[in-house]
């Protein structure tokens, strides 16, 4: 007995192995920073004389639950790809996160092969979302969807002026909600 794929199938396939590739690794970068930054801030040198690298590897030690919270991020966004349905949610969320890594290995001169790692997997979650481009561009047609109301000109100056004015009251109150929240501490 044969067993064919369609061609549908076979693209359903590819895009299954790799949304598992990216899944797979961003799981275990995301359960690896609960140890990658550990004693990191133990470090006999001046600021002046870190690298790049050890001053983010310092920070990142300085803030573990920063650093725990994208290891949160990276899981979680890795959950939400592994499921067909949450996919496209995922490589959202999988996508800002590695563009966040990327800038940092560049600006901070992490090793090179942590680079091209995240380079690999923001290209593979491109790909991803480029298989499911005709979902995409239903969801942001709704998502920018529209209907401009019929207005007069007079209602059209009085909501502006009503606007105006709720803006320049929110203003005000998270100035001083802010303010008053800062004295607190």
């Amino acid at each position: 007995m044969k067993i064919i794929f369609t061609k549908q199938e076979k693209i359903e396939l590819l895009e299954t192995a790799l949304s598992w590739l990216v899944v797979l690794m961003m799981s275990l970068y995301g359960f690896g920073k609960i140890m990658q930054f550990n004693g990191a801030t133990e470090i006999d040198k001046t600021v002046s004389e870190l690298t790049a690298m050890e001053i983010m590897w310092t920070f990142y030690g300085h803030s573990l639950p920063f650093a725990l919270i994208i290891g949160v991020f990276e899981i979680t966004g890795a959950l939400l790809m592994f499921f067909k349905r949450t996919r496209l949610i995922g490589c959202f969320l999988i996508t800002t996160i590695l563009i966040n890594v990327i800038i940092q290995d560049i600006i901070y001169e992490v090793h090179k092969g942590a680079l091209y790692a995240a380079i690999i997997y923001q290209v593979l979650t491109i790909i991803i979302l480029w298989m499911n481009k005709t979902k995409l561009i239903a969801a942001f047609t709704i998502l920018t969807k529209y209907n401009k109301p019929k207005r007069s000109s007079r209602k059209k100056i009085i909501r502006f002026i009503i606007l105006f004015l709720m803006l320049i009251i929110l203003f005000f109150f998270q100035y001083f909600l802010t303010s008053f929240l800062s004295h607190l501490h």
